[in-house]
């Protein structure tokens, strides 16, 4: 081969290259899928794993109906799997359960207001979905106690669920300080609750939310404040085990998908209105008009319209169960990020 040949080749290599990073990457038809994403399938449900004892995220109700923030995340995910946010099991874990639940199989996922640190990342062999809800650890105590810092709980005690990082931080926050402070550990957060509310403990520590919820469906709401402290960041969201990376994205995409839903303003009354839309944005993010979106996961390509149309958008679910009484919550940084708060999505493209 002449040099001028040898030349040219190499152009026409460089240009298909170049092209080729240009061009639209296409969906895959055949996504092989994982072996948690198998499973659902074969048994016809999702198992999820969650907490049954914390108001506003995951309770069971009077119908003996599991229902929550987070109940409503795994919800979501069976929507998008099998087109049925019904088609689920729910497993109560302790917080001491967590780690053997994700590591034996015994779940498909958790939704249970688990703090994303590296040890549970790396050690619970667990893939952390996207945060969705960004808390803090604070302490509550009871007004009439007249305390307003953690220094003048000096020679109290304070009640704590055994086995999490709540733990490890109210530890961490005593010894920095010097103080001579009790730390009563509790085999879960109802156990805490109850050792604080029978006078076995001057305050307790959780995550603000948590204390938050606790303290509105007391008998008096009024007899309970929570220090105007913050003792660590407590990024909470679902997570799935690292063997089936691509369920994990099916659960990222879920979560992205109900910021984009809300950012966008799709709600699940209007969410037909939508299937129209000239807007290139929508239609991916819904599946619509031949636009890759569910198919690169190897799922329904409309799948966000199924959990938008059965469970709601981000803001929907934030509002049902934690804007409404006796919580009350505010988004703070759990509003979108137009909104000045820390949501925000990938691009669906």
């Amino acid at each position: 081969m002449n040099v001028r040949n040898a030349h040219s080749l190499l152009m026409v290599c460089v240009l298909l290259v170049f092209w080729g990073a240009l061009a639209p990457v296409a969906a895959q038809d055949d996504v092989a899928l994982g072996p948690v994403t198998q499973r659902i399938l074969d048994r016809g449900e999702l198992i999820c794993g969650v907490n049954a004892q914390l108001p506003g995220f995951g309770v069971v109700n009077d119908a003996g109906e599991f229902e929550g923030f987070d109940i409503d995340i795994c919800r979501a995910i069976a929507a998008a799997v099998l087109g049925d946010a019904n088609a689920i099991s729910f497993r109560p874990l302790a917080a001491a359960e967590r780690q053997a639940a994700m590591q034996s199989g015994e779940i498909d996922m958790m939704s249970r207001n688990t703090t994303w640190t590296l040890s549970r990342d790396v050690v619970w062999g667990a893939t952390f979905g996207p945060t969705t809800f960004y808390d803090g650890q604070g302490i509550g105590t009871r007004v009439d106690l007249g305390v307003s810092t953690i220094e003048e709980l000096d020679g109290a005690s304070i009640c704590v669920t055994q086995g999490t990082t709540t733990e490890l931080n109210i530890t961490d926050a005593v010894a920095a300080r010097g103080l001579d402070i009790t730390i009563l550990a509790q085999p879960d957060i109802a156990a805490a609750w109850n050792a604080y509310v029978e006078g076995r403990c001057e305050a307790w520590t959780s995550d603000k939310s948590s204390l938050l919820a606790q303290h509105a469906v007391s008998s008096d709401p009024s007899q309970h404040m929570v220090l105007d402290i913050t003792l660590s960041k407590e990024p909470l969201g679902p997570l799935s085990p690292q063997n089936d990376p691509q369920f994990a994205d099916i659960m990222y995409w879920v979560v992205y998908g109900l910021i984009t839903a809300e950012e966008a303003g799709i709600t699940s009354e209007n969410v037909d209105d939508f299937l129209a839309s000239e807007d290139p944005n929508i239609q991916r993010l819904l599946g619509q008009n031949n636009n890759a979106s569910g198919s690169y996961l190897g799922i329904p390509n409309d799948f966000m319209v199924t959990v938008i149309r059965q469970v709601g958008n981000y803001g929907e679910i934030f509002h049902r169960h934690l804007g409404v009484p006796p919580f009350n919550l505010g988004r703070g940084i759990n509003a979108l990020w137009t909104d000045g708060g820390l949501l925000y999505a990938p691009p669906f493209r």
